[in-house]
């Protein structure tokens, strides 16, 4: 869980008044983040729009990361050809073609 200091905790109300002030201390990187309350509930948080493109592009190079493992991990099984795999289950070409 990320850790919060007190000064970047924004009530939801108080954000609406100075959302400008607020906006400027994010654009400006005097604040890396500021968490959005509601109810003394964490709803959100606004971060620069650097800092979100590359966590955007960090989750995205962990998709594909995860897509080459899964199918790295499959292509070490054995594998049947199309051609085996009809025989297999007693389907010729010509079923196909109908």
């Amino acid at each position: 869980m990320v850790a919060y200091k007190k000064d970047e905790i924004v009530s939801a109300s108080d954000m609406a008044r100075t959302f400008a002030t607020v906006l400027n201390s994010i654009v400006k990187c005097s604040k890396d983040k500021i968490a959005i309350s509601k109810n003394n509930k964490l709803e959100a948080v606004m971060i620069n729009i650097d800092e979100y493109e590359r966590l955007k592009e960090a989750e995205e190079f962990l998709e594909h990361q995860e897509i080459y493992n899964l199918v790295k991990q499959r292509s070490t099984g054995s594998q049947i050809s199309h051609k085996d795999m009809l025989k297999k289950l007693g389907i010729s070409q010509n079923d196909l073609m109908d």
